[in-house]
């Protein structure tokens, strides 16, 4: 580890104390809950369309769903 922090040189060196002080960040688990919040906000969106609309959101995607898993014709 010394000698990867001494080739980087002084600037590098200086980069890399000023990274390891920082206390800002954004952590995996903070990302990981954005991403769930922003799917579970999205489903509830989808459910709510469907509900309001009463099944004719996507009607070509259902009909084409439908065909797609069609085995007899």
């Amino acid at each position: 580890m010394t000698r990867a922090i001494m080739a980087m040189g002084y600037n590098g060196y200086r980069y890399l104390i000023k990274k390891l002080k920082e206390k800002r960040a954004e952590g995996y688990v903070d990302t990981a809950i954005k991403i769930l919040i922003a799917v579970v906000l999205g489903a509830l969106l989808l459910a709510g369309l469907y509900a309001l609309f009463d099944d004719t959101v996507l009607p070509t995607l259902v009909r084409r769903v439908e065909e797609m898993f069609n085995y007899a014709g």
